[in-house]
């Protein structure tokens, strides 16, 4: 009966990590470029140790890369807002000063002159710097990451000025995994690793932004598998403790 109480221990300390997953992606699902990224089953394995070779536990056994699946692409109108395409992800820089990734595209100018999105993590040019964006003129972003400023008050005749060209990679054929701030990196690599070309180009949607890509009702039904796992799991060592006392009554001297 030790065992059985054991093993069903083991199952909920091994679950317990795959739980929090599934609560943090529901409280993702409408976070823009929010991309899923955990993946948790269960396992038996052998015991190790002295007794029975026949012995099995629970073990979980997992994969965090994330999802480049898309999410629904919603259009906004706004000329700052861009939708990234395919696999193709956003260079940014980290708190701690290194490359990053990300798949946010709500882009803003902060007080310093800045593009930033909606993190606030400032976005990379080709150049591996901030885009500086003068005050006052109207920002355009072409498909392959271009970015242009006019003045509206100079009239449409005036050529628009180039301010530089988003960071754009296209990570087909290359693992991401999430850091702890929550931006991507090539899975395996060091913080500030560049990802290598890939076999599409980088391209973006303006004036849209892609939801995130967790399924809500999936989650919930996996929350509710979990839940029941739980209560299983828990049943078993209350019934456990039951045979034991049972046992241990039955052996009392009448």
């Amino acid at each position: 009966m030790d065992r059985l109480a054991f093993n069903a221990v083991a199952a909920i300390n091994e679950q317990r990590v795959a739980r929090q997953m599934s609560t943090n992606e529901l409280a993702n699902v409408s976070t823009v470029g929010f991309k899923r990224s955990y993946e948790a089953s269960m396992r038996a394995i052998q015991a190790v140790g002295s007794g029975l070779t026949t012995r099995q536990q629970p073990q979980s056994f997992t994969e965090d890369y994330i999802s480049m699946k898309a999410g629904t692409v919603m259009a906004t109108g706004n000329d700052l807002d861009v939708a990234l395409s395919g696999n193709t992800v956003m260079g940014v820089t980290a708190p701690d000063g290194s490359l990053a990734f990300t798949r946010r595209g709500d882009l803003r100018v902060n007080a310093n002159g800045a593009l930033e999105n909606g993190s606030g993590y400032l976005v990379r040019g080709q150049g591996g710097g901030a885009i500086t964006v003068p005050p006052g003129l109207k920002i355009t972003i072409k498909s392959d990451g271009a970015i242009f400023g006019s003045d509206p008050a100079q009239g449409s005749n005036t050529p628009p000025v180039p301010l530089g060209s988003l960071f754009m990679r296209d990570s087909t054929g290359t693992k991401l995994q999430r850091r702890e701030d929550g931006l991507f990196q090539v899975a395996g690599g060091t913080p500030g690793q560049d990802i290598p070309p890939g076999p599409n180009l980088p391209g973006l949607t303006s004036g849209a932004l892609e939801g995130s890509n967790v399924n809500a009702l999936e989650v919930m039904v996996k929350l509710m598998d979990q839940s029941r796992s739980f209560e299983q799991q828990v049943n078993m060592i209350k019934e456990s403790k039951s045979c034991d006392e049972t046992g241990a009554t039955m052996m009392k001297p009448s």
